[in-house]
């Protein structure tokens, strides 16, 4: 790219000519507050009612296909559809998964192997294999996913469930999810296991990926090792079960892989928008873009593989609402009778808290007993000895990071596929009409070009030397509202150049008496600064600090209404930029974004060209080489776009911006 004559970079704050100063001065002691109290919810608030309209659809849809096998098999076909393609790009084919057998720990009645395969090349998954030694086999085989404990499949109720299907005549293979156990993928992260699923995420879905699809195709690649086996039965099905995490894995793997017969996700189904109003989206492996969007609930993925035997486990006291989870297994009820199979789902339930306790243990083997081999007797759980973390580690050094040298993460993977797709981004520019492109682009990041569909209210006005500021919120329908300070001269006998400054930390810290926006407005500037959605005023206070995001349950939730919330915060951008010309009539408008919300005004300027400059300062350069390298980068979700970098990166938007200026600047 040439950016010499457009694309300017500077070492200390930007400038353009006579017209920016950026603040650093100190927050003006006053009322600068344009929202009443509770602007810290109204992001997730208004999130939350776009997902319940999304969800009030479903229910007309679900009861038009429970109306016969017809239409509920219609449906089914469609969301198996939109589940494939929202799941993200997966391996096309499949390599050898290479594996090995580390040792064996002989016990009364089983044999536990701990074994290592790739399900991609040099991307190596640590298990064990619970082999039967008592009885005459081919046995029927049982996948076990792990729930988020952090040694993986040596938590001892893990290490329990798979006993006790062992001792009941099932080879039983648990293995290790990226992140745990012995397969951290971060592991220069300050914090190892779940929290990592979030910080992968991000540069997941920018590549076209998912932490669900790295997960499911491990899944898949875990059934193809059990099936390789010989001690298990070919001509059978194969069991899927998991809680927690592990519930999470099985619901999306049962309706991934057509080879899993019964399966029993434990402590995870439940109504999703349920799960929004009480503990939030939790991390990246418990969702997918746009799924709200598309009306699929926790129980949809019953849908895409009835009438399979499909057992839901629930804890009465979990933090996952029990109620909502009985309303989402009477639905399957429902979808199951109309199918003529109203035996093959039940839900069981104990009053115990969250986990994969005694009574869920026993009923998962009972449900695996009963479709495998044709057997209903009562399973009880004996007394067991349990193995040492240590014993039951596969690789040498207790993780495949280190113990193979030239192992792939999902961190690696994800820049190696970005930087592959360099070319195919080069294409999609080169080969097509710019406004095609960025029609696109538009589309990709949720824009809904209403932003003429606002009302504009003015709350208050300050006056000072020779301008005053407006209080200002801006309301777009089916949007978080916008607060702005807009400072106006009192001169109103020239037409002005006016600027949008979006500043990552607010709009009030260049309010300040004798900051840099009152020396612009007194230099004959009309300045508009504005706290975009999640910023200043509406920034989020409900995140948990554990996903390294501030922005985390917004940021997620928007994904899922098919809406990034890069898109809505452009959104807003334009509609400011309308409401200009109600205040004051100027003669060029300019946009500046100072830290993480370079992204945005980027977008902003390329896809509206009445910006006549764009300055970015302390911001982003580029989604590959700043999000996708870097994954330990803290707050950015909110600026991510899933899929994009399959057409564009953030240089894409500064070459389209072109002849316009553009203003690129790092703090010292």
């Amino acid at each position: 790219m040439d950016r010499t004559k457009r694309c300017l970079f500077v070492p200390s704050r930007l400038c353009f000519g006579t017209m920016i100063w950026l603040a650093t001065a100190p927050l003006l002691a006053g009322q600068l507050e344009v929202m009443p109290k509770g602007g810290e919810k109204v992001v997730f608030e208004t999130l939350l009612q776009q997902s319940r309209r999304h969800y009030q659809q479903r229910k007309v849809e679900v009861k038009a296909a429970l109306a016969s096998p017809t239409t509920a098999g219609r449906r089914q076909r469609q969301l198996l559809r939109d589940f494939r393609r929202i799941i993200g790009e997966l391996p096309q084919r499949k390599n050898a998964l290479n594996a090995r057998t580390t040792g064996v720990i002989e016990c009364n009645g089983y044999k536990i192997e701990k074994v290592v395969y790739e399900s991609r090349p040099n991307h190596h998954v640590t298990a064990n294999l619970y082999l039967p030694t008592k009885g005459k086999g081919p046995f029927p085989g049982v996948a076990v996913a792990c729930g988020h404990s952090a040694n993986g499949k040596a938590y001892e109720s893990y290490q329990k469930v798979c006993t006790l299907l062992a001792l009941n005549g099932f080879v039983t293979l648990i293995y290790d999810p990226i992140c745990q156990g012995e397969r951290h993928q971060l592991v220069d992260a300050p914090r190892h296991g779940t929290t990592t699923h979030a910080m992968l995420n991000a540069g997941s879905l920018l590549v076209g990926r998912s932490i669900v699809g790295y997960e499911a195709w491990d899944g898949i690649r875990s059934i193809d090792y059990l099936l390789s086996r010989h001690e298990v039965d070919q001509e059978k099905p194969i069991g899927l079960t998991g809680t927690s995490g592990g519930g999470t894995q099985t619901n999306f793997l049962m309706a991934l892989d057509p080879r899993v017969g019964p399966a029993a996700p434990s402590c995870y189904v439940m109504r999703k928008q349920r799960k929004y109003e009480t503990i939030g989206p939790a991390d990246g492996c418990q969702h997918l873009p746009s799924e709200v969007a598309l009306g699929i609930d926790h129980i949809d993925y019953y849908w895409m593989r009835a009438p399979k035997p499909t057992l839901t486990l629930a804890a009465q006291q979990d933090f996952f609402d029990y109620e909502s989870t009985k309303d989402a297994a009477t639905e399957a009820a429902s979808l199951y009778t109309v199918l003529g199979q109203p035996e093959r789902t039940a839900l069981f339930s104990h009053g115990g808290e969250h986990g994969f306790l005694e009574p869920h243990r026993e009923a998962v083997v009972g449900w695996m007993k009963r479709w495998l081999n044709d057997d209903t007797k009562q399973v009880r759980e004996p007394a067991m000895q349990l193995q040492p973390e240590r014993s039951l580690q596969v690789t040498s050094t207790g993780q495949v990071a280190t113990a193979f040298k030239q192992a792939d993460t999902v961190a690696k993977m994800n820049l190696a596929r970005a930087r592959e797709l360099s070319d195919q981004r080069r294409r999609f520019w080169g080969d097509r009409d710019p406004a095609d492109c960025l029609a696109e682009v538009a589309r990709q990041i949720g824009l809904t070009q209403a932003s003429e569909e606002k009302t504009i209210q003015l709350k208050e006005t300050i006056d000072r030397d020779k301008y005053r500021i407006e209080k200002l919120l801006i309301r777009q329908r089916n949007m978080v509202p916008l607060p702005g300070l807009l400072f106006l001269p009192n001169d109103k006998s020239r037409k002005c150049p006016a600027v949008i400054i979006v500043d990552s930390v607010g709009k009030t810290n260049a309010a300040a008496v004798g900051g840099d926006n009152e020396k612009l407005v007194q230099a004959g500037w009309v300045v508009l600064a504005l706290d975009i959605a999640g910023v200043g005023e509406t920034a989020d206070q409900g995140s948990k600090a554990k996903y390294y995001n501030s922005e985390h349950r917004i940021a997620n939730l928007a994904f899922h209404i098919g809406r990034p919330l890069l898109g809505q915060r452009v959104d807003q951008i334009l509609a400011a930029a309308s409401s200009l010309s109600e205040f004051h009539d100027f003669e060029s408008v300019h946009l500046i974004g100072r830290g993480k919300t370079g992204p945005v005004v980027l977008h902003a300027a390329a896809l509206d060209r009445r910006f006549a400059s764009v300055a970015v300062n302390d911001s982003i350069e580029s989604w590959v080489e700043d999000v996708v390298a870097k994954p330990l980068t803290r707050d950015l979700l909110g600026y991510v776009v899933p899929g994009a970098l399959l057409k564009y990166d953030l240089p894409d938007l500064i070459e389209v911006i072109a002849p316009r200026d553009v203003i690129l600047s790092a703090e010292k």
